[in-house]
Formats: C-alpha cells, sequence, structure tokens
C-alpha cells in the first residue's frame, strides 16, 4: 500500500473487494457506526477525503472508494458501445462493494464523477440509499444540452476525453504527472490547496496502467449511454426519490455556467443546497464548509 494514502488516511483498513466478473474495488474502511460512502471525481482518488474523514469518522462507517478505471481499483477495456463504464454499472461497482462489506443501505458523499456515479446509484437502487451528498454537479444531460463557449473552454477535458481511442490516452500517458498538476492547476485556486501527498497519491494512480483508459472510458460513457439512461428517466418522469443535498463552489464553472438548484429540482423529489467558498475541490478547499452543511444533513433521523 502507498505510504502516501497510508498517511492520508491513517487508521483506516485498505482493501481491494471482489464486486463480481473479475472487477476489484479499491477501498479504505474506518470508524464506527452507520456507513456512509465516499466517491471521488476525476483526475484523483479516495485520498480526496483526507481533510474531511477525521470528523466524518466520529460519526460513520466511513467506505472511501475508488471509482471503476480509476485510482486502485480494476480497469477493464471498454466495450465498443462504453456500456461497461456507464453510470449504471459503475453503481453496482459500488453497490456490490457496500453489500460486500456488509451494508445494505447507507448514505453516499461524492464529488464530481463520483457524484454521477452517485446519482445512478440513488436512482437505480433508492432502497440502498439513505440520503446523497453531491459536490459541484449539476445532472450530466442538463450540463451536456446547455453546453456554451465558456462551459467548453472552461470544461474542455470533457471533449478531449471523448475522443475516439487510443488518442487521448497517448497523450495522457506521455506525462500523467503533468495532466494532473495541470488539469487540476488551472481551476480558481490553482495548486494551492492541495496537500503534496495527496497530489503524489493522484499522479501515482493515473500512470498506473489503464488508467488513462479507464478515464477516457468514464466521460466516452457519460456522452453517450449514461445520456440515454437520463433521457428515458426524463421520458418517464422518473424522479431521484432519496433526500439529496447538493454543494458546489461559488468560483467553480458549475456556479458560472449553471444553476445547480434549478437543474437537481428537474429531476429530485427532495433537495436543498447552497454554494459554499470555494472552486471545485469542495472537501480539499473549503473542508469546514463543507462539514458545516454535509453532517446535519447526513446525521439527522440516524437509525
Amino acid at each position: 500500500m502507498n505510504t502516501n494514502l497510508q498517511d492520508l488516511l491513517s487508521g483506516f483498513e485498505h482493501r481491494l473487494v471482489s464486486v463480481g466478473e473479475g472487477m476489484q474495488i479499491a477501498a479504505s474502511i474506518g470508524g464506527s457506526g452507520p456507513p456512509l460512502l465516499l466517491l471521488h471525481g476525476h483526475p484523483q482518488t479516495r485520498a480526496i477525503w483526507h481533510r474531511v474523514v477525521p470528523e466524518l469518522l466520529k460519526h460513520f462507517t466511513v467506505v472511501a472508494a475508488d471509482l471503476r478505471g480509476y485510482g486502485d481499483s480494476s480497469k477493464p477495456p471498454g466495450a465498443a458501445d462504453h456500456g461497461n463504464y456507464a453510470k449504471r454499472v459503475m453503481a453496482q461497482d459500488q453497490l456490490a462493494l457496500m453489500q460486500a462489506l456488509g451494508f445494505n443501505r447507507f448514505d453516499v458523499l461524492a464529488h464530481d464523477r463520483g457524484a454521477r456515479v452517485a446519482h445512478r446509484l440513488a436512482q437505480d437502487h433508492p432502497q440502498a440509499v439513505r440520503s446523497l451528498v453531491l459536490l459541484d454537479i449539476a445532472p450530466t444531460l442538463a450540463m451536456y444540452q446547455q453546453t456554451s463557449e465558456a462551459f467548453a473552454r472552461a470544461y474542455w477535458h470533457w471533449f478531449f476525453l471523448i475522443q475516439k481511442a487510443p488518442m487521448p490516452e497517448r497523450l495522457i500517458a506521455a506525462d500523467p504527472a503533468a495532466y494532473v498538476l495541470e488539469v487540476m492547476g488551472n481551476r480558481s485556486a490553482g495548486l494551492a490547496p492541495f496537500d503534496p501527498r495527496a497530489l503524489a497519491e493522484y499522479q501515482r494512480c493515473l500512470a498506473l496502467h489503464g488508467t488513462g483508459h479507464g478515464i477516457c472510458e468514464d466521460y466516452r460513457a457519460a456522452a453517450s449511454i449514461d445520456l440515454e439512461h437520463d433521457r428515458a428517466d426524463r421520458e418517464v418522469g422518473r424522479m431521484l426519490q432519496v433526500p439529496l443535498l447538493v454543494l458546489w463552489g461559488e468560483r467553480g464553472v458549475v456556479h458560472q455556467c449553471f444553476k445547480p438548484l434549478d437543474e437537481w429540482r428537474l429531476v429530485a423529489s427532495d433537495v436543498r443546497g447552497q454554494a459554499l467558498p470555494c472552486g471545485h475541490y469542495v472537501a480539499e478547499e473549503a473542508p469546514e464548509a463543507l462539514l458545516a452543511q454535509a453532517l446535519p444533513f447526513l446525521t439527522q433521523d440516524l437509525r
């Protein structure tokens, strides 16, 4: 196990958990109490939560997981239709992980790509998700439908990563460490908010064989099969039923280009939320502000 991850998530048990069909999900488990699943975004890993887990461990059994294609989780070759990186499939990974750990019902706190997986998890398996906190996203379908020049310039990677293999994979593999620094450092806060150990962990994992491809397949699925699933839900008026808290950075692109609460109220029946004083990387830029909003929501009516 990498020493940076051990340092950042000290006191956790780090495991590879089989979730079926040769897939393994890397997870760090710690604490006691009701289960809480944490899911990260791009181009990161479960290490993003290192500034909030000390407080979360006082209330929950925390399970911080790497998504399929990311971190130390399995990275299968993408299918022709990118279906094995559909958020529906990635959500099933995380449901199987939690069930393997003995948790059939749990809360979810998720950022960026992980928040898109969490949205589909709660949509497809509402019996498993008690409540949901999503960080710095609007619904995928809304963001693609409302793409503007400002959004395309800021989220250029959405359109780069979906290009036909192996072009984007080859460019990422040429210098994965630089990709991490430039993608993350070009956001509103630069690189200042990030612990050097966390940056080193993100760089280590992006350099692993298959990670560049896994990331691209995640985005290719989001621009194709995931939109089909989202449109199907909207066509039949299928709403997200679990309690939802949406938080986003007031200095981020989602705040500048979209109206997150309005968009989530179109697809979810129980929504609240607000902007926080940060950019995109909420858990690392504004951990105290995140906890101030998320903890009361997550601990209300606990079993």
